[in-house]
């Protein structure tokens, strides 16, 4: 079983920014594709951002296009989501997952990710 771990999260003012961190637990993260994705309260999961092997494609919902960023740092086995210029509409619980099918390309359809993290809340507010 793949266990990621997310961290980084936490209470933010608006315009603010935020670090989400998420961790490979016991294998080498760099050898999957990795997807970031959020549930805000009444609301279903979307995709935010995600990553391929190699960090040779990246992707960005259009939400967050221009203020996220994906990174990888593979020799430690961690991915990063970089939140910056944060509103309340970003408030949510933020998850990390593998999809272990894909290499050069990753998708937006939660169900093709089959790994995930318990996830991390981001609270935007003042």
């Amino acid at each position: 079983q793949l266990q990621l771990v997310e961290s980084g999260g936490g209470l933010v003012q608006p315009g603010g920014s935020l670090r989400l961190s998420c961790a490979a637990s016991g294998f080498f993260l760099g050898s999957y594709v990795i997807g970031w994705f959020r549930q805000a309260p009444g609301k279903g999961r979307e995709w935010v951002a995600c990553i391929t092997r190699g960090s040779e494609r990246t992707r960005y919902a259009d939400s967050v296009k221009g203020r996220f960023n994906i990174t990888r740092d593979d020799p430690n086995s961690i991915v990063y989501l970089q939140a910056n210029s944060l509103n309340a509409e970003d408030t949510a619980r933020y998850y990390c997952a593998i999809d272990a099918r894909r290499n050069g390309w990753c998708v937006e359809a939660m169900g093709e990710y089959q790994y995930w993290g318990q996830g991390i809340q981001v609270t935007v507010s003042s």
